[in-house]
């Protein structure tokens, strides 16, 4: 099963709107016959290839496979029927698929045609592997990941405003990797205006969709002239912005090839901007600031995951902007609680991540 997973993550990048996917292939002595792993464009699944790999050796063996197989007639033909006409004798999953179409009918339709099935391996890894996946079916809304990097003392820009580069470049290398995880990126008008960012996975890894940019900006303040502005045709980019928005500068930025979304809220509602991007087949979204839209989101109860990049320095100055704004918590009995924590060095850097601890 952890060969399954690893076959899985090679799907990074290229599977979403779908989940990742990996499977191996057991013989009846233990021997590994077969491998496959799922990639969106190639419209076959993990389970197909391995089985295809497998040969007859599949009849009689074990298929372990990341996700529940799908028993329903899709992109592609139901993967039970294909485990099943193969031979395979036993399947073993990590977790059960939340889509309606599929979750807990590919497991039953397993056991009906006789094989054995057993659920549960690594369920937590294979879980946390496709979480934006899972989280965005049973939450209808994308997985949030607000992403910060400050100083020492919380800060992330001097009083003048000055902010690159407050972490190093082992810790901008690491940003990249994490954007090659996500759908989408996001930004306060703020962020856009101050550091002009260009916003865009330079991993080098592919991809099957370009990451999406997205812009908070509820008086459309975004120049054409922006980095943004500038490589919108080569790089889809969305702007929330107020129904009293200029007209001119809405216009401005869709001959640039901006796209410009103009409702009663500015971008102000974040639950509505979630449900569009959802409606987009967006699964995931990495928030990079500024320190409004990370308060905003917060506040909100609407952030899943959080990563902090803690560079060794020290800022000071009351007039400092703080990483994170919005009104926080009264109490300190109200404040946000992380759990499953990982804390990662990247040059001088320290990476703390964690996810929400709900409720």
């Amino acid at each position: 099963m952890r060969r399954a997973l690893e076959l899985a993550a090679r799907g990074i990048g290229q599977v979403s709107p779908s989940p990742l996917v990996g499977c191996v292939i057991a013989s009846r002595d233990g021997d590994i016959v077969g491998e496959g792993f799922y990639l969106y464009e190639q419209l076959r699944h993990a389970e197909t290839i391995a089985l295809e790999h497998a040969g007859e050796l599949a009849r009689g063996a074990t298929a372990y496979i990341s996700l529940e197989p799908h028993s329903h007639h899709g992109r592609t033909p139901p993967c039970t029927e294909t485990l099943i006409r193969a031979g395979i004798a036993r399947v073993v999953a990590s977790i059960e698929d939340p889509n309606p179409l599929v979750s807990g009918k590919g497991f039953a339709d397993l056991r009906a045609a006789g094989v054995e099935v057993q659920t549960g391996t690594l369920e937590r890894e294979a879980a946390r592997l496709n979480e934006a996946y899972v989280h965005s079916l049973r939450n209808a809304r994308p997985f949030v990941h607000l992403k910060l990097a400050s100083s020492l003392d919380g800060k992330i820009a001097t009083r003048t405003g000055d902010s690159r580069w407050i972490t190093g470049e082992e810790s901008r290398a690491r940003v990249h990797e994490l954007r090659h995880l996500y759908d989408a990126i996001l930004i306060g008008a703020g962020t856009a205006i101050a550091d002009d960012p260009l916003l865009t996975d330079r991993s080098g890894k592919p991809r099957r969709r370009q990451l999406l940019r997205v812009v908070l900006d509820q008086k459309l303040c975004l120049s054409p002239e922006s980095q943004l502005g500038k490589t919108a045709r080569d790089y889809p980019t969305l702007v929330f912005a107020s129904e009293s928005a200029d007209d001119s500068a809405a216009s401005a930025l869709a001959k640039r090839g901006v796209e410009v979304l103009r409702d009663a809220s500015g971008g102000r509602n974040l639950e509505s901007v979630l449900r569009e991007l959802g409606a987009r087949s967006i699964q995931s979204v990495l928030i990079e600031g500024g320190a409004h839209v990370a308060g905003a989101f917060l506040d909100s109860r609407l952030v899943d995951k959080v990563s902090f990049f803690i560079a060794p320095v020290i800022i000071g100055g009351r007039d400092a902007p703080a990483s994170i704004g919005g009104l926080g918590a009264e109490k300190i009995a109200d404040t946000i609680n992380l759990q499953d924590i990982e804390v990662n060095r990247h040059g001088r850097d320290i990476e703390v991540t964690g996810y929400i601890l709900q409720g």
